[in-house]
């Protein structure tokens, strides 16, 4: 296959033709954040907009999860107009994003504090979002609480559980505002045909979707004394 010569934040670069710039970016050590790009499957779907670049000759900011490289191409990651962006898009998601982060499961390991993080944001201005729990979160699956609130809409969940589990389970409905990730015809996820392999939380960048804590219950049949408690290990969730 061909190689291409290009120039990222004054650093030369040679990718394979075909490449996007964040894959020739990461190639190089050069870090572009993102939220919905799962390279490994080559789930790029371009809806985060955190990957944003400046390319010379370009009129607007490029989509680095989802623009190839050419011959001669000049990549800057972080102007002032690409940080100011970035930062953007980050304080919308924020502002449409349940303000639970210290009780959330996924606090400390969540991707979009990390890109937060690294976006520098200080201060979200706009108005949150209230999200009712009512009709939101769904636990009706003996192993998966599914927390449509915190969905970001990057699709990785919908991607492996067609690509790698290939049950195909999850599926966005609606468009433009109102797009969501659901199980078909929206219904519980205990009514699916979900497996309950875990890929989905595997892959999801912030809470949306987790294991069910059954501590307090092993708890309460430790501590009952009619109670003659059998520990069985089992395997953690299967990665495919």
């Amino acid at each position: 296959m061909s190689t291409i010569n290009l120039t990222i934040d004054n650093r030369k670069v040679t990718a394979e033709a075909g490449t996007t710039i964040l894959e020739a970016a990461r190639s190089a050590g050069i870090k572009i954040p993102t939220l919905c790009a799962w390279t490994e499957r080559n789930h790029t779907p371009g809806a985060c907009r955190v990957c944003m670049t400046e390319v010379e000759g370009q009129r607007s900011l490029i989509a680095a999860c989802v623009f190839p490289v050419t011959e001669g191409m000049v990549v800057h990651t972080n102007t002032e107009k690409v940080r100011k962006a970035r930062k953007m898009v980050v304080e919308l998601l924020l502002a449409n994003h349940p303000q639970e982060c210290n009780f959330c499961v996924r606090n400390g390991s969540c991707e979009l504090q990390k890109v937060a993080e690294f976006a520098g944001l200080k201060e979200v201005r706009f108005d949150y979002t209230q999200f009712p729990k009512e009709g939101m979160i769904d636990r009706s699956s003996p192993s998966i609480v599914r927390d449509s609130r915190k969905c970001i809409e990057c699709h990785r969940c919908v991607t492996v559980c067609d690509e790698v589990q290939t049950v195909s389970v999850l599926t966005p409905a609606n468009r433009g505002s109102k797009v969501k990730v659901v199980p078909a015809f929206d219904l519980p996820l205990v009514e699916s045909n979900c497996i309950a392999c875990g890929q989905c939380i595997m892959v999801c960048p912030v809470g949306a979707l987790y294991e069910k804590d059954d501590v307090d219950l092993v708890w309460k049949a430790l501590q009952d004394p009619k109670k003659h408690v059998i520990v069985q290990e089992a395997p953690a969730i299967r990665a495919a």
